[in-house]
């Protein structure tokens, strides 16, 4: 029985790591979106967009671990939580995945344009994101429900930053009609960021959800 319960501790611990691993390559992505767009780095969001495909398959491979897990072991209380919430975080990841793949392409499509104004926010706001998924991999990591908290109250700084932007660049289609067509782009960049931030709240809220077994919604 020991060796068993052995067997299967080594198992969620996969899928913890896998997970990790996981979170990791989507904060890289995130980064190097960014700064395909602050660079004009055709070369680099081409990689970014590349890359979603190992973030995909990934999340094919945890689901398929999550699947295995529940029809062999039938995992009750504590153990089905860990399971279920594997699931769930990397749902959100993989939709974070895909928000940088979109900063990457918006990338290709301004390429060779002037840019409207010095990209100052934008960086930033990535920067808060990217702290934020850092976070709350680290709560997911320690099981810190203290962090995972300061990571759903950071969301709303985010929010805030993403309204300052929005009516910033919407002022600069209503000066300069000429501006529209990046300054929508720049508005979609700030967007999936702002979605990126929503999804690492939910991480934090799955997170506080596997210690606590309470469901609560923070976002």
């Amino acid at each position: 029985m020991t060796s068993t319960r052995q067997s299967y501790n080594l198992e969620l611990e996969s899928l913890r790591n896998d997970i990790l691993e996981m979170g990791r390559l989507v904060a890289d992505s995130i980064e190097r979106a960014v700064q395909s767009l602050a660079e004009q780095n055709i070369e680099l969001a081409q990689q970014v967009m590349a890359g979603d495909d190992e973030i995909d398959n990934m999340q094919v491979v945890i689901e398929d671990k999550c699947m295995s897990l529940i029809a062999r072991q039938q995992p009750l209380a504590r153990d089905l939580r860990i399971v279920g919430t594997g699931l769930k975080i990397t749902t959100d990841l993989e939709r974070m995945g895909d928000h940088a793949f979109d900063i990457a392409k918006i990338t290709g499509d301004i390429t060779g344009q002037a840019l409207i104004k010095p990209l100052i926010d934008i960086p930033r706001m990535a920067e808060m994101t990217q702290n934020m998924l850092k976070d709350s991999l680290e709560a997911y990591t320690n099981l810190d429900i203290a962090l995972a908290e300061r990571v759903c109250q950071a969301d709303d700084e985010v929010d805030n930053l993403y309204q300052q932007v929005f009516r910033e660049l919407l002022t600069y289609m209503m000066e300069n009609p000429r501006t529209i067509g990046q300054a929508t782009q720049l508005i979609f960049v700030t967007r999936y960021l702002e979605r990126i931030a929503d999804h690492t709240t939910n991480i934090a809220e799955w997170v506080i959800y596997l210690v606590t077994g309470q469901r609560i919604r923070k976002n």
